[in-house]
């Protein structure tokens, strides 16, 4: 019996058993994801490498949790509580090898003013230029990513798209019927607490329109030419 295979029992030990497990780490995921798929009643299982040197009583809170998502369900076992627990707390142990000189100097004005000083810098590099996804904070490598559109931004802009995913280091996420909620009240009363937070969010809606109308300029000209 695999670990897959063990998890579910845990979670259905009066069903009967009419599923296929596989379960396979790869270097191919970034720290600490990973996916399940349902292939007729094949459930395969796919996670970073960097589970195999985490205990077995959090992967299999991993394989749960993966395991209600895909069947729609709601339960709650000590292993999916130890398994969030786990990446509530993985920042720790994380090492520190990136940070963008830009953006660390962004996390130091933001983490004075808003954190106290106190806030752990973790990784900090830039993405793709994305006009939608302007930030993200992955967990598992202690990780805060920032579009490239705002590598010329005003700075005050940079810094509220700092302040945001910083505030998803502190908060992390709440787990509540077998869903994470990352954008709780509690993160959204923060988030308003930022100086002049309604002329904030205005400018950096204008700042996006004008980058797409660009876009779409450069885009125009590019067919234009081509034809």
């Amino acid at each position: 019996m695999n670990l897959a295979e063990e998890a579910f029992q845990q979670l259905y030990p009066e069903k009967e058993q009419n599923h296929d497990f596989l379960l396979k780490y790869s270097a191919k995921f970034k720290p600490y994801n990973a996916n399940i798929r349902r292939i007729g009643n094949k459930l395969e299982f796919n996670l970073s490498k960097k589970w195999l040197k985490i205990s077995k009583e959090i992967q299999m809170g991993l394989i749960q949790e993966l395991i209600l998502k895909i069947f729609k369900d709601k339960k709650k076992t000590v292993n999916i509580d130890l398994y969030n627990s786990f990446m509530r707390n993985i920042h720790l142990a994380v090492p520190k090898t990136e940070s963008n000189p830009l953006l660390e100097q962004s996390f130091n004005r933001v983490n004075e003013t808003y954190f106290n000083g106190l806030m752990e810098k973790p990784n900090l590099v830039f993405g793709s230029d994305s006009r939608r996804k302007l930030g993200s904070y992955e967990y598992g490598s202690d990780t805060i990513i920032i579009s490239k559109v705002f590598l010329k931004a005003p700075l005050r802009l940079l810094d509220y798209i700092m302040y945001h995913e910083l505030l998803h280091k502190q908060h992390k996420f709440i787990s509540k019927n077998n869903r994470n909620y990352h954008h709780n009240r509690e993160f959204k009363k923060k988030e308003e607490e930022y100086r002049d937070f309604r002329a904030i969010e205005r400018e950096l809606n204008s700042f996006l329109r004008t980058k797409q109308k660009i876009l779409n300029r450069g885009f125009s000209l590019f067919r234009l030419f081509k034809r």
